[in-house]
Parts: C-alpha cells; sequence; structure tokens
C-alpha cells in the first residue's frame, strides 16, 4: 500500500548547476535557494569535482537530475549505475532525485537518446515495477519528468495526463512537470495545456522546470502584463495559483549565460510566482 505522501518541500527557485557556474557560485554564493545537478555527470567525477560540489551543498540544498535509468526500456535496470546513484544521494543528501519517463534503444541506456513512451496498459505493467525497483535501491521515492512527444496523439492509446497519473498512483512516485514539454505536446498531440494540469494528481507534482523564451529587452517587464505574454510565463502562473509554492527551477541547457543574467530570469520566475499566488487567472 502507498505511504502517506508528506508536504512538498518548500524549495524557492534553484538553478541548474552547470560546470561553468560552479567557480561563479563559490566566489559570489549568489541568492538561489537550490540548485539541481545532472546526476551523471557526478557518478564518476573525480575528487576534485566532487569537493568543489560539497562545497557547494554546505550553502545550498542539492537536487539530482538524471538521464540514464531508461525507466521504459527494454534493458534492466543497470544495477551498477543504480548503486553509484545510491552512493552519490548518500553523499550529497538531495532534496529531491529525479529522471526522465522515457525510453532509450537496447543497449543505449546511458545515451540520452529519451524516447516517449507509448501510452499502453502494456507499458504500465513494464514501468511500474521498474519505478519500484529504483524506489526500493534509494530508499526514498523518485520524481519522473514528462518529455517532449512532438507527434499527434496515437489512435487506442491513453492520454498524456492520464498516463502519467496512472504510473505516478501505481508506482507511488512524484512528478516533475517540465512545463515547455507540456505546451510542446499540447499543440502537436491536441490538449490545453490547463487542462492538462487539471487532470494531474496535484499533492504529487513537486518539481517544475521551465525555460521562458526570454530576450535582453523582456527584463524590462510590466509586473502585471509583460511577462504573461510568455506561454511558458502564463502557464507557471496557472501552476502557482492552481497548487501554491513548488520547487522551481530555471533550465538552461545549452548557452548558459553569465551568472547574472540568470539572477534576472530567476527573479522574474519570483514575480511570476506570486502573481500566481494573489489567486487571479490568467487572462
Amino acid at each position: 500500500m502507498p505511504q502517506q505522501l508528506t508536504p512538498r518541500p518548500q524549495l524557492g527557485f534553484g538553478l541548474g548547476l552547470r560546470r561553468e557556474l560552479v567557480a561563479p557560485i563559490l566566489d559570489q554564493l549568489p541568492p538561489v535557494d537550490w540548485l539541481e545537478i545532472l546526476t551523471d555527470s557526478y557518478l564518476q567525477a573525480d575528487r576534485q569535482t566532487l569537493d568543489a560540489l560539497e562545497r557547494i551543498r554546505a550553502h545550498y540544498p542539492l537536487a539530482l537530475h538524471g538521464g540514464a535509468l531508461s525507466l521504459g526500456g527494454p534493458d534492466p535496470i543497470d544495477p551498477n549505475y543504480l548503486a553509484r546513484l545510491a552512493v552519490l544521494a548518500r553523499r550529497l543528501e538531495p532534496q529531491l532525485i529525479s529522471d526522465h519517463l522515457c525510453w532509450t534503444p537496447p543497449g543505449m541506456s546511458h545515451s540520452y537518446d529519451l524516447r516517449p513512451l507509448p501510452r499502453t496498459r502494456e507499458m504500465l505493467d513494464h514501468l511500474v515495477p521498474r519505478i519500484t525497483q529504483v524506489q526500493e535501491a534509494l530508499g526514498r521515492r523518485i520524481l519522473v519528468e514528462n518529455i517532449a512527444d512532438p507527434h499527434p496523439q496515437p489512435a487506442g492509446q491513453m492520454g498524456e495526463a492520464e498516463f502519467l497519473t496512472v504510473v505516478a498512483e501505481a508506482a507511488d512516485c512524484l512528478i516533475l512537470l517540465d512545463l515547455n514539454n507540456v505546451i510542446t505536446n499540447g499543440l502537436a498531440q491536441g490538449f490545453r495545456p490547463r487542462d492538462y494540469l487539471e487532470r494531474l494528481p496535484g499533492e504529487r507534482i513537486w518539481q517544475i522546470h521551465l525555460a521562458p523564451l526570454m530576450h535582453r529587452s523582456e527584463y524590462e517587464w510590466d509586473a502585471n502584463t509583460s511577462h504573461f505574454k510568455d506561454p511558458v510565463w502564463q502557464l507557471y502562473r496557472e501552476v502557482v495559483r492552481q497548487l501554491g509554492p513548488i520547487a522551481t527551477l530555471l533550465e538552461r541547457n545549452d548557452d548558459i549565460p553569465p551568472l547574472q543574467e540568470l539572477l534576472l530570469e530567476l527573479e522574474q520566475a519570483r514575480q511570476v510566482a506570486k502573481a500566481g499566488a494573489s489567486g487571479a487567472a490568467v487572462p
């Protein structure tokens, strides 16, 4: 029987800790609430790299975000990978551990070739025990992230929100909701992002990824209007309105800007969340 969910950890607003940000963060100790690291970059890291990470851990809560479990893949869960993940988790004591709800081709679990799952009962029967296996090895719930699936809704398959809900409840896991992927998939599959959000078990959504499509000019925004032009900001405001405070990560995977630019974007996320908490729906 699933254990009762504890309240979401109130982590606030975080950044993805990419290698180029390690030195400036250690030098400046900026006003960031928490940091997310890419698990697979640290499983076999050298002592110097791990020492720097532990110095950061002394100042900021951490989350681990992986891409190599291949939770829905055909290969067995790699026991060596899982053991290294457990060791890293014990060392860093992260607040959250997540991976993607996807599959990778046979023999390519560590390739980051993340592919959408067929949303079928057969896949659920395959997927749920594998998530359970990972959680038992780690001694905690993990978060599973919705990935981009820019294809029309296949006939005879569950809707994406229904599938994610069944997975989370059957495996007793948590959800990392990527808002950019919700919007991308909604356009392809024909659903409204707000409807998608309403179909999910809100109490299991413990983390948000968002990557607003902003330009420098957009830093000059009006707190009531301009930043809502971006559909990602609009959906994020609605998430906060419906679910309340939730750990939010500003995700930048490529072309990482200077830390000060990221801090401006993070402040914008704080302001959007504040507007969402006011309770007014996005027009």
